[in-house]
């Protein structure tokens, strides 16, 4: 049996196996069951009628609300019981009856970042990687393999199909069906889903230069409003646009992009 910190909390109605770590000051709720090999930082409270699965870590001051099913095996035909994790970072709120699930031998783990809000009903599936800072809405709903970079936010109600990544600072409205790669520092909207805008009002929020701003809006332009396709806009790009850092991080996540689409078949949305 591991030795528990005198100052956690646990209610008499959870089920704790003895072998999980808590960190100082944790408090779990009542009718919570936590399997076997999982950690919980310092600080982190779980609420009531909450399942933690085996291979669980949670980082400190995280905050996981009633009904949530936290770090259960991947809903993955091809999971086989082969050992994996989940790993979610520190000061990460996780609210009612969200899902997240474990990794698979594909990659071993899943991973939440920190600082975090995955509100009511989203559901992580197997291998996705999240990054900080991302808020993910009402019932957003990830295949497998999904990656989203830091401060992402979706709207409620969107469906993100297996092996898409949406890059930092996107935006994506309300009931959204992702099919294809998101470029970083855009927000994405109607149906069919396409880049509207830059997301100006996050990036300003998040202290980027107007220098920036005008550099990304340049780009915008070349990308998804000239009659350019993808390849030539990067090259008009490279010629007319001086460099800065986010000019560095956009080219590469579309040179990146288009390499996986060629095993997954997603590509840039445009």
């Amino acid at each position: 049996m591991t030795s528990r910190p005198s100052n956690i909390q646990v209610h008499p109605t959870a089920i704790v196996h003895p072998n999980v770590q808590f960190g100082e000051g944790c408090s779990i709720g009542p009718h919570t069951i936590i399997e076997p090999n999982v950690s919980i930082g310092a600080g982190t409270s779980v609420a009531s009628n909450i399942l933690i699965g085996e291979f669980t870590q949670i980082g400190a001051e995280c905050k996981i609300h009633h009904g949530a099913v936290v770090g259960t095996i991947p809903q993955d035909l091809k999971f086989g019981g082969e050992r994996s994790t989940l790993e979610i970072g520190d000061r990460t709120t996780i609210r009612e009856f969200a899902t997240l699930n474990r990794g698979t031998n594909a990659l071993g783990k899943t991973v939440i970042g920190h600082d975090v809000l995955l509100m009511a009903y989203v559901h992580i599936a197997h291998d996705c990687i999240i990054g900080n800072h991302v808020i993910l809405s009402n019932a957003t709903q990830l295949g497998g393999h999904v990656e989203i970079e830091d401060y992402v936010v979706t709207g409620g109600l969107v469906a993100i199909h297996q092996f898409v990544k949406i890059g930092r600072h996107a935006m994506i409205s309300g009931g959204a069906k992702v099919s294809k790669d998101i470029c970083p520092f855009i927000k994405v909207a109607r149906e069919p889903l396409k880049p509207v805008t830059l997301n100006t009002v996050g990036l300003k929020r998040r202290g980027f230069s107007n220098e920036s701003l005008r550099v990304l809006k340049q780009m915008f332009r070349l990308l998804f409003r000239s009659h350019l396709n993808i390849t030539q806009a990067v090259d008009a790009i490279e010629e007319n646009i001086p460099p800065t850092e986010e000019f560095h991080d956009l080219l590469q996540f579309i040179r990146e992009s288009a390499a996986r689409s060629k095993t997954h078949g997603r590509g840039i949305l445009s």
